[in-house]
């Protein structure tokens, strides 16, 4: 399954309180969400960084990113 366009809602939506929805055993991407929970950040910002982080960890993460689309 391929990456959503960084443009995609779905980023907004996992940046907005989403992330808690996914399902995960990895590590690294339950703290990327824990951390993104917490951050003050502006919400464009965690949606670009949570991309970031899905693009990198591609490979190793298929049946989180599957799950994005239904976020």
């Amino acid at each position: 399954m391929a990456i959503p366009a960084p443009n995609h809602p779905c980023w907004q939506k996992l940046a907005n309180g989403g992330l808690s929805r996914i399902k995960t055993q990895h590590l690294g991407t339950q703290l990327m969400a824990k951390r993104i929970e917490r951050s003050a950040d502006p919400l464009p910002a965690k949606a670009a960084e949570i991309h970031a982080f899905f693009t990198k960890w591609e490979r190793i993460l298929p049946t989180e990113i599957a799950q994005l689309a239904t976020i």
